[in-house]
């Protein structure tokens, strides 16, 4: 059984998967309310399903890039349960968990999610027929003209894309195309499914050691804060 949390940004997902189905899943803007509400989110799903900390198999986490009380309040919320039962922690991108709704494209794909203050992290992805979706280099942090002023289409656009910046995508050619919002939202079903994968492959992190993700703006300005 793992766990997966999901706490990069202000839209926060957990779920439970046992390695062949979906237990359990649940997903809700939390603002920046993480430290509140994430732990009592966790025990009432896992209560839910009759699933003791004891009984994980192993818990998987968004490492970022994100938001850094975000990615603090959930990466803490892990590491406190790997140490205490003993359980393997996987941490992953917050941006393979995005590109993890969609197959094999042609196209390559640009993951991103939010940076607060217009801003937005982000990284190209490609699909490899032998190892998936990789991406090109490691995500960085941009205002959207910037970020739009590098790309050109044919290009899939998916991840947290507000309504202007979706104007702003649009204007900018015609051949990037944003991603519908039920394919860009982050599952945390998704992120569980990757923690399994790698838990089976031996691709393990260290609790004591593992941490966030996070981006330094194309200037150079360190950005640890993207939600507050």
């Amino acid at each position: 059984m793992i766990l997966a949390i999901d706490t990069a940004t202000r839209w926060a997902g957990l779920a439970l998967h046992d390695g062949a189905a979906v237990l359990a899943e649940s997903g809700w803007k939390c603002q920046n309310n993480h430290t509140i509400e994430l732990s009592p989110a966790v025990a009432e799903m896992m209560g839910k399903a009759g699933i003791a900390p004891a009984d994980l198999t192993a818990v998987a986490v968004a490492i970022g890039p994100g938001s850094y009380t975000g990615l603090r309040v959930g990466l803490a919320l892990a590491k406190g349960l790997s140490l205490a039962h003993q359980t393997p922690l996987i941490g992953v991108s917050t941006l393979d968990v995005v590109t993890a709704a969609f197959g094999p494209m042609s196209q390559p794909l640009l993951a991103v999610a939010e940076a607060g203050r217009t801003r937005v992290c982000a990284a190209l992805y490609r699909w490899q027929d032998d190892q998936g979706w990789r991406a090109d280099a490691p995500p960085d942090i941009w205002h959207w003209p910037d970020l739009l002023a590098t790309l050109a289409g044919p290009l899939l656009i998916a991840g947290e894309v507000g309504e202007t910046a979706v104007a702003q995508i649009r204007k900018a050619d015609p051949d990037l195309v944003v991603a519908n919002p039920g394919l860009s939202v982050r599952r945390a079903a998704l992120l569980a499914e990757l923690g399994w994968q790698r838990f089976r492959a031996g691709q393990l992190d260290d609790a004591r050691t593992l941490a966030p993700i996070y981006l330094r703006d194309p200037a150079g300005k360190k950005q640890s804060t993207a939600n507050g």
